[in-house]
């Protein structure tokens, strides 16, 4: 998702949205989606007829009562294009939905079955991987030391705080994995300081790390009496 000038105007676009109450995409993370709602089946094939891009939105409580109308949204989504699909014999679909862009909603049109949304992707302050360094080092001593280190995604996130990816990324990563407060992931999407986003996301793993460690605990000392 690349702007073409430099006007407020040509940085918009428009994406499918795809509203959900439970799921929040992060760049560079991959999704994958079953699509079974008609309306959503006829996003995907648009979708795919097209650029392939398609926008996750969150939820706000109380969507329940307007699903399948226009229920409120999060005002800050991500972009994501489709890397991999299949459609089913039924017209279903499964895909990979890789997270590419954060994007701020500017307003939505009302011209197909599904929710359309115009975007402009949000901007993120600049920063250098050394002044990041040291937060680097210390989401790489707590996934290499207990309870992180025990996770059964560890080895997965213990390689990408290894690459050579920016930490923003990987701190992007380590919230679409590892958090599952969803007002807290919803913030991390929407914060555009890249330190400040991964000084957060180290402080909400220092957050869980004494009842990881109890529950641990627990799991060890219940194994004992058996």
């Amino acid at each position: 998702m690349e702007p073409q000038s430099d006007s407020a105007e040509d940085r918009e676009m428009a994406v499918p949205l795809f509203p959900l109450p439970n799921v929040i995409l992060f760049p560079g993370a991959v999704l994958p989606l079953h699509i079974f709602e008609e309306r959503y089946k006829t996003m995907t094939a648009d979708a795919l007829a097209g650029d392939r891009l398609i926008a996750m939105a969150l939820l706000r409580p109380g969507w329940e009562k307007d699903y399948y109308c226009k229920p409120a949204i999060e005002p800050v989504v991500c972009v994501g294009r489709i890397v991999r699909w299949e459609r089913l014999e039924d017209g279903k679909y499964n895909f990979l939905l890789h997270g590419l862009s954060r994007a701020r909603i500017l307003r939505e049109e009302d011209s197909s079955p599904y929710r359309i949304a115009h975007v402009e992707e949000l901007p993120e302050t600049c920063i250098s991987e050394d002044e990041l360094a040291a937060m680097r080092r210390r989401l790489t001593e707590m996934f290499t030391s207990e309870p992180l280190s025990s996770l059964p995604l560890t080895d997965a996130l213990q390689k990408i705080i290894s690459s050579s990816m920016p930490t923003g990324v990987v701190a992007d990563l380590i919230a679409f994995h590892a958090l599952n407060h969803l007002t807290l992931k919803q913030s991390l999407l929407a914060e555009t300081d890249v330190a400040k986003r991964v000084a957060r996301v180290i402080s909400a793993l220092d957050a869980a790390l004494p009842v990881m460690e109890l529950a641990s605990r627990g799991a060890s000392d219940s194994g004992n009496y058996n």
